[in-house]
């Protein structure tokens, strides 16, 4: 089989990238080992993240960073054995965390996001997808006036930087909004911008089916199997090989299994993260998606239930699941929300494909014709996927992209 480009992954990343070929008018081929979307896409609080201009960094004060070196936190935890395999990232991820260096790394992260809703419209309107997303937000709930006033001030300095929307919650329109909210909460802030997903890998699929429905197709097959050849690549896939002139690579954490033998070294790091759904206690809702500002945790009202998320953890990409997180952040919001009983068998695990320097790899490969990048998008894969698809897309067509892509370059690696 031969095509315009072949696209390797099928997370949202490159669902999306594979989708925005297809819109102009690409012959392109979706591989992956498995059905889409149910790597790391699957397993998120469901937020197309407007609001999200400044990605997330490692902690600064020492004090913090002692406390979470205890290793008892739901927003963070870390595996000692991996520790030796993942310190050259921390420490530079450390680094580019310093204020200075993470406020211009903002800037240049800044025209992704503000592109992150208006790129998703597109593809859900044409996908009709619409039953799929709610457009009101998402809200931040503080236990101490302390954090409360931090995340205020923070959210007015984006506001004025940035044109980020929020608005500040008492505690009485907390009650309001949310009634089955116990009383634990001093205020909070609503993120007005950002818009849910209900169901992340529905969402994902009926991009999917959009690409098909524009003649893309989707194979299963190996990603490791791509090669070279004197036009362009191959991979096998299929019942056989599939060959085109581009090839991209949207592989998420798995990334380096293509990178690495084709000689490109990326210092990628990997977050995991769990999820859990719930059922409610009697005739209990959850409104809107809200976050447990100091604990560190996620209740989400999706299609499948509460969905609890947890925050980071630091481990080797293929170690077996810890789901301690998972455990810790359901008996605190078992405190604060009546949920009811587990609706999964097991906590979901996936991997976030992390940067030192917190934004994407997202442009050509500096040393191969025809061969493209497109992850790293860490915390931020379902909020970008569609901005990242339609700037790779305009970059193989030759068209002027949406927006500068340079600062996402692979060559700040010198990989």
């Amino acid at each position: 089989m031969t095509a315009d480009a072949i696209v390797l992954g099928a997370g949202i990343i490159g669902v999306s990238t594979a989708l925005q070929l297809a819109r102009r008018g690409k012959s392109v081929v979706l591989v992956d080992r498995k059905e889409s979307g149910l790597e790391t896409s699957y397993g998120n609080a469901g937020l197309i993240q407007r609001e999200g201009v400044v990605p997330y960094g490692f902690p600064q004060q020492f004090g913090l960073i002692l406390r979470y070196a205890l290793n008892n936190r739901i927003d963070a935890h870390y595996h000692w054995s991996a520790l030796p395999s993942v310190s050259s990232f921390l420490a530079k991820y450390w680094w580019h965390s310093n204020l200075t260096r993470h406020q211009l790394i903002a800037r240049a992260y800044a025209p992704l996001i503000e592109h992150s809703i208006s790129t998703h419209n597109e593809l859900i309107e044409e996908a009709g997808a619409q039953d799929l997303i709610a457009k009101n937000g998402w809200t931040e709930v503080f236990r101490t006036r302390a954090k409360h006033d931090g995340e205020i001030r923070e959210a007015e300095r984006l506001k004025a930087e940035y044109g980020v929307a929020f608005k500040e919650l008492s505690p009485s329109e907390i009650a309001a909004q949310e009634p089955n909210l116990s009383n634990d909460f001093v205020g909070g802030l609503k993120w007005e911008d950002p818009w849910s997903v209900k169901d992340p890998l529905a969402l994902t699929r009926a991009y999917v089916a959009l690409f098909e429905k524009l003649g893309g197709r989707v194979l299963k097959g190996d990603a490791k199997s791509l090669s070279k050849t004197a036009t362009g690549w191959r991979v096998v896939a299929g019942d056989g090989t599939v060959e085109a002139k581009d090839v991209v690579v949207a592989l998420g954490p798995w990334s380096d299994t293509v990178t690495k033998p084709l000689g490109y070294n990326f210092l990628v790091g990997v977050k995991r993260g769990y999820h859990m759904h719930y059922g409610t206690q009697g005739n209990a809702k959850l409104n809107g998606w809200t976050m447990d500002a100091e604990r560190g945790y996620f209740l989400a009202p999706m299609n499948q239930g509460i969905r609890l998320t947890t925050g980071a953890e630091f481990a080797r990409r293929d170690a077996p699941k810890t789901p301690v997180q998972v455990e810790r952040a359901e008996a605190v919001a078992r405190t604060v929300f009546p949920l009811g009983e587990r609706l999964d068998k097991e906590p979901w695990m996936g991997a976030r494909p992390c940067t030192p320097d917190m934004m994407p790899v997202i442009g050509k490969a500096p040393r191969h014709e025809g061969l493209w990048f497109a992850f790293g998008h860490a915390h931020h894969g379902l909020t970008l996927g569609p901005v990242t698809g339609r700037v790779i897309a305009e970059a193989i067509t030759g068209e002027k992209t949406l927006i500068d892509i340079s600062a996402y370059r692979p060559e700040r690696f010198n990989a």
